[in-house]
Parts: structure tokens; C-alpha cells; sequence
């Protein structure tokens, strides 16, 4: 058996969740948790985690060198390496603008690489 302590981000609460799991890393106990949505986070946490990923992508002929950009949505973990090969390789051309779509359903998990600023062309 082994426990795993997380702090739940879901609510302003932060409530300590520890996460208990036998020898076949299966998770046998979740404490710590006041609603609903703190046990499926933990659940979340230790299957699969996701995170949104923030970065830049390069444009062409605009204001910046670089517009910031961001998943639309949670990714797995696993596959933030690939997502950041994709990102790194990819340009955009200027204009951009906020919440535009410059990388659609990425590796396949429904998310979108979305711009977070508005970049003019030159």
C-alpha cells in the first residue's frame, strides 16, 4: 500500500485529499475530500492527469515575434512533450486575434491551440 497526498484545486477550499492504493497501484481509499468534485479530481490526478498548456507560436509579419497561445481545455500530461514539438514547429501568420484557432483538435484529444493575444500585422 502507498499514499499519495494532493492539495484539490477544483474550489477556493483546498481541501488535503489523500489518496490510498494497493500493491497493483489501484486506488483502494480517497479521504480528505467535502464534495463530489474534489474525489473525481483525485480520481483524475492519479489515472490521468491534465493540464492546460500555455506557449507562444511564432507569427509571420505581425507586431510580435510571437503570439501566446493555450489549450482550449485540458490535456494528458503524457502528451504534453508531443503537444510542444507541434507548438514549436508551427507559425502563424499575422493577424491574430484573441481566441482564434491556430492548431485544431490537437494529437486528436478534442482540444484546440487557441491565441490569448491579439497580434497586428506589420
Amino acid at each position: 500500500m502507498r499514499t499519495v497526498e494532493i492539495v484539490c484545486v477544483q474550489c477556493p477550499m483546498g481541501c488535503k485529499l489523500k489518496i490510498t492504493m494497493d500493491e497493483e497501484n489501484k486506488i483502494s481509499d480517497i479521504a480528505g475530500y467535502t464534495c463530489e468534485r474534489g474525489k473525481q479530481y483525485a480520481i483524475q490526478e492519479i489515472t490521468d492527469p491534465k493540464r492546460i498548456i500555455p506557449s507562444s507560436i511564432k507569427v509571420v509579419n505581425g507586431e510580435l515575434e510571437l503570439v501566446s497561445v493555450k489549450t482550449d481545455r485540458p490535456v494528458s500530461k503524457k502528451l504534453i512533450p508531443e503537444i510542444m514539438i507541434i507548438i514549436k514547429n508551427s507559425m502563424v501568420t499575422a493577424p491574430v486575434k484573441v481566441g482564434q484557432v491556430l492548431v485544431k483538435n490537437i494529437l486528436g484529444t478534442g482540444a484546440d491551440i487557441v491565441a490569448t493575444r491579439q497580434v497586428n500585422a506589420k
